[in-house]
């Protein structure tokens, strides 16, 4: 029997594709889906059921139907897709500048799910090939909702990888700012008075929320103290990751740097400022390479960090966990423990505002303080065990990145993937063909 024979072989195909579909199920975890291996075996061997019953079957000779054929089409695509993002990889565009020079803003991307496990759709009636929105409204219905699960994956989130998460504070969108953080307006200006100028307000399902990439910087378990703009993990300094930078007041002799040989360094030109009253850039984020590379122009003066230190303005309600009695800014914050599932924490006043939206909001339970006195669903609480681990995540360009320092901590079933390939990267301010950046092109992150 050759190879085509064997291919072709009916009783084969029945074996692979039943044995795929086996190992998918087993994978899931629910075996309910085992009723499928009789659909399997009709759509093979018996043919009983029409199961496909929008595909024409033509007779030998008989002209084919052009939208028929499209429809088929068009079913079978959104089926592979749906299913490829849901278990395996999902494309995403990086959005903003959190996170260069190590990921860049119009760089697109295929996260991969099986990093860390894909997630059980949570809101499973989605229009496809959607996240959140459609025409201007949510894409999604809540009808049905399922309790988290995350299947088996290649691993879980360690420090110093890059992730793309569930923004936390997305839960809830202010309809006319949606990419603001209702949270921090809340805190600034007060609910009422923030839902009045920016409202009315969607509140959105945990596995809906808008994504976010940062790197991971500590891990459950994890003691993370911010030095200098520089983050120190259990005593340890972290690595120098190649793209983490800081910005820089670059005074000059008087005259700009050449646009060129910045560019030529890797710096987004974008985000450069030349104050001829200083003279110089007031705000230049650097790597550790460019740094050195710009101290050694002739025409700079002098290089200095720009480091927030406390008192800061608004740092207050900006700078978590928003008391204000820590003193922490964006520079200098903590050290602050990261929250392990299992482990348990006493309770008090002082330490509450760390973990009450954990304790009320990720963990669903319901939290008060009355007469001095912390209640957990209604009864007096000395302590607390958390249910799942949490991360603290931050932007490579740290100086720039709306991140950990200023929402607290992710969520494990906040996280989606991990980057793993840029398939393309466009940048915004500049025109076709000169937007491609050729270099970046099927780049392994």
């Amino acid at each position: 029997m050759s190879w085509k024979e064997i291919i072709q072989n009916k009783w084969v195909r029945l074996g692979f594709w039943s044995a795929l579909y086996l190992a998918w199920v087993i994978w899931l975890g629910n075996f309910w889906f085992l009723i499928g291996l009789g659909i399997i075996f009709d759509l093979i061997i018996t043919k009983k059921v029409k199961w496909l019953f929008w595909k024409k079957e033509y007779a030998p000779g008989e002209k084919h139907n052009f939208w028929l054929d499209w429809l088929d089409a068009i079913i079978f695509a959104v089926v592979v897709v749906t299913f490829i993002n849901i278990f395996f990889f999902q494309a995403f565009k990086i959005p903003s500048s959190s996170m260069e020079s190590t990921l860049y803003t119009g760089d697109h991307l295929f996260v991969s799910k099986l990093a860390y496990g894909p997630r059980v759709p949570q809101t499973p009636l989605t229009i496809p090939f959607t996240h959140n929105r459609a025409f201007g409204k949510e894409s999604y219905s809540t009808l049905i909702q399922n309790k988290y699960r995350r299947l088996k994956g290649f691993g879980e989130v360690k420090r110093g990888d890059v992730v793309v998460f569930g923004f936390p504070n997305g839960d809830t969108v202010l309809t006319r700012r949606p990419a603001d953080d209702y949270h921090a307006w809340v805190r600034v200006i007060g609910r009422e008075e923030t839902i009045r100028q920016f409202g009315p307000i969607i509140v959105r399902p945990s596995d809906k929320k808008d994504h976010y990439v940062k790197r991971c910087v500590a891990v459950h378990g994890d003691t993370l103290e911010v030095k200098d703009g520089l983050v120190w993990v259990n005593g340890e300094k972290e690595p120098d990751y190649p793209g983490r930078q800081l910005t820089y007041k670059v005074v000059t002799s008087g005259s700009r740097i050449n646009p060129a040989k910045l560019e030529k360094m890797g710096l987004n030109l974008q985000e450069l400022y030349f104050d001829p009253k200083l003279p110089g850039y007031p705000m230049m984020p650097l790597t550790e390479k460019s740094l050195e590379k710009v101290k050694e122009i002739g025409s700079v003066v002098e290089v200095v960090p720009n480091l927030e230190t406390y008192p800061s303005s608004g740092a207050e309600t900006a700078i978590f966990p928003f008391t204000g009695k820590t003193r922490w800014t964006s520079d200098y914050f903590g050290p602050l423990w990261i929250p392990e599932k299992g482990v348990t924490v006493q309770l008090s006043l002082e330490n509450l505002p760390l973990y009450e939206r954990i304790i009320r909001d990720y963990e669903q339970n319901s939290l008060e303080v009355l007469d001095g006195q912390i209640l957990i669903n209604g009864e007096p609480a000395t302590d607390y065990t958390f249910k799942q681990d949490y991360y603290f995540m931050m932007g490579d360009n740290r100086h720039n990145s709306l991140d950990s320092r200023y929402w607290g901590f992710v969520p494990e079933d906040h996280i989606v993937g991990r980057p793993a390939i840029i398939w393309l990267s466009t940048d915004g301010s500049r025109r076709f063909p000169k937007n491609i950046r050729w270099k970046r092109f099927l780049k392994l992150v």
